[in-house]
């Protein structure tokens, strides 16, 4: 194992640091002590020594973990934040703490992880998930999540922001879990506590920008390039002078949480924004070492990306020329869905007017546009994912991007009746892909999840709110949206517990319950085959069905988003006599089986458990 990037304390009191900072001629470590704040009469100071590459480092006696320290460069009075920090105490721009990152007592030895085809991943924010807003907090709701059926938690990026409110998307000091969250060790035993209840940890990790506020990786090295732009700024510079040692950081940054805190899989924000020309791809060096490091740990490790390229190559195995992402999310399956039940077309969404017809494509290969020209794109747009394991796409009706980036942060269920939010439900949770839940999403919450933040920068607050409202309005929103800045807000986001026992929502947790049940125990179901499922549609009478089956076991799912009921002789083209319903979200249809009533979502099983034709 290489040296450890960052501060690392050693039992006799002394701690060593590596920092790589080519830019500087001489790194000097400020220490100001455990508890010494930034008060310069208590600092001392302690030059490291310069080495091959441009890596500084030393071990100084008297600094144990608990020490605050921050760097200085050359003769540069200003005193920086390690870059891999592993804790930030008093925010972004202050001195980082040593921890020791070996000192949490794990108790899930017997934790080797789950296999991807087993994930049912729940997306949440640590900040508005429960009115406390921390990792702490959540760990008390870890076994009705379970009870739900979830496999997977997924946390929006939890790296250190500005401030105590964000998405996580502004994230600077990439190696340490955000203090208002509960810090280190809190982070660290949510994952214990997630794993002794069978919960998989899932860490969204952001590689292809830093925030504006508190980004000093510039200052060290050559952290960025203006030879790629992205809409976030200078591009992450994973291809040219100086590439090796940055990839090595964000590399080592995955390797942290997965080693340092048991994370087990990452999702890789928006890697369509990372720009990379060389031989061998960034994103191929960090699943080659995560999948190196999962062998080495036995534990099941799992590389997630967001692409919205609809390229297979993300998810084609190295070997066979891919990137060697094992799953990736699939915005087609959500535009898909959202247009089939909402109607809507504004933006990307008029790429997809073909509604059922399309979430039918989705259903049958993962992506919609596979090589096709994009109106909206203005060009021919995908590759074709045919014939792929199901695993690999993950699919969601909600998340974070789709109910965030609306003018109110509005979700599904504000406007759609609760017996279309279960068709959405079902249509996600039975689909033969890896299934995504947005937090509440499984009750039918209706607290919206506007964007938000607590920056320090009047200039930068002006910015953010300017640039949201041109973001709208390019999407054709209107009205105007929440401060982003204001603390209610950020509140207005806050999940609602109790409504989970209430009325349509408690009705609409059951639904959620009896599909994963069906998820775990249905062979056919638990078969991520979309190319062996088949797939039928009438967009116009408004239906959908996919019938599945596997090891004896056959089963038909029908969406009928119509205004009229359909049969399941129609659905199927069988007699009706060959199926037993064996789910309905529509309690009224409960006296005729044959019948799926309008709006809603029902579950067949083959009579004889087997195929009757």
């Amino acid at each position: 194992m290489t040296e450890r990037l960052g501060a690392t304390p050693h039992p006799d009191g002394s701690s060593s640091f590596l920092v790589w900072a080519p830019h500087a001629q001489r790194v000097t470590v400020v220490l100001h002590g455990a508890g010494a704040g930034d008060d310069p009469a208590a600092a001392r100071r302690v030059e490291l020594e310069r080495g091959e590459l441009g890596y500084h480092r030393g071990r100084i006696d008297g600094v144990s973990a608990g020490s605050r320290y921050a760097y200085q460069l050359d003769d540069d009075p200003l005193e920086l934040p390690d870059p891999a920090s592993a804790k930030q105490p008093d925010g972004v721009h202050a001195a980082s703490e040593v921890v020791d990152l070996h000192a949490f007592e794990w108790s899930d030895a017997k934790w080797g992880g789950i296999a991807l085809r087993d994930y049912v991943i729940y997306e949440l924010h640590v900040g508005t998930f429960t009115p406390e807003g921390t990792f702490d907090a959540i760990i008390p709701r870890l076994e009705q999540l379970a009870e739900d059926g979830i496999t997977a938690l997924e946390l929006l990026p939890v790296a250190q922001f500005p401030g105590a409110r964000n998405w996580g998307y502004d994230g600077v000091d990439l190696y340490a879990a955000h203090v208002a969250y509960g810090g280190p060790e809190g982070l660290r035993r949510l994952v214990d506590a997630a794993h002794a209840h069978g919960i998989a940890i899932v860490l969204d990790v952001v590689y292809n920008h830093l925030g504006p506020e508190g980004n000093y990786l510039g200052k060290f090295g050559p952290y960025f390039s203006e030879r790629h732009h992205t809409p976030w700024g200078a591009g992450v510079n994973v291809d040219g002078p100086g590439s090796d040692e940055v990839r090595r950081f964000f590399i080592d940054n995955a390797l942290h949480w997965v080693r340092d805190f048991h994370v087990d899989a990452l999702r890789l924000d928006a890697i369509h924004g990372i720009v990379d020309t060389s031989a061998h791809p960034f994103l191929a060096e960090l699943t080659e070492q995560v999948d190196a490091t999962a062998a080495q740990l036995g534990r099941e490790i799992v590389v997630i990306a967001e692409s919205d390229l609809n390229d297979v190559r993300v998810i084609t195995p190295r070997g066979e020329g891919g990137l060697g992402c094992h799953s990736q999310w699939t915005d087609d399956f959500h535009h898909a869905l959202r247009v089939a039940l909402t109607g809507e077309l504004r933006g990307y969404f008029a790429d997809f007017g073909g509604g059922l017809e399309q979430l039918a494509q989705s259903m049958r290969r993962g992506f919609v546009y596979t090589g096709q020209r994009s109106e909206h794109r203005d060009r021919r747009f995908g590759s074709d994912s045919s014939g792929l394991p199901g695993e690999r796409f993950v699919v969601y009706a909600q998340n974070h991007d789709q109910v965030g980036n609306r003018l109110f942060g509005d979700r599904l269920a504000a406007e759609l009746p609760p017996e279309l939010q279960r068709v959405a439900l079902a249509a996600v949770l039975l689909a033969p892909f890896t299934p995504m839940l947005w937090m509440g999403e499984e009750y039918g919450e209706t607290k919206p999840f506007p964007y938000f933040t607590s920056h320090d920068d009047p200039e930068l607050v002006a910015a953010v709110r300017a640039g949201r409202r041109a973001e709208f309005a390019h999407f054709g929103f209107e009205g105007e949206a929440p401060d982003p800045q204001g603390e209610d807000t950020f509140r207005s986001a806050v999940l609602d517990w109790d409504r989970r026992e209430v009325g349509d929502h408690a009705a609409t947790l059951r639904f959620t319950r009896e599909l994963l049940h069906l998820r775990r125990t249905s062979e056919s179901i638990r078969r991520l085959r979309p190319d062996e499922a088949t797939v039928r549609v009438d967009a116009a009478a408004g239906w959908l069905s996919v019938e599945r089956e596997h090891a004896g076991d056959r089963t038909l799912l029908v969406l009928n988003v119509g205004e009229q009921a359909i049969t399941v002789a129609d659905a199927s083209g069988d007699d009706a006599r060959s199926w037993e319903r064996v789910l309905a979200s529509d309690a009224t249809s409960a006296g005729d089986a044959a019948t799926v009533a309008p709006k809603s979502a029902t579950v067949y099983t083959a009579v004889d458990g087997g195929n009757t034709r």
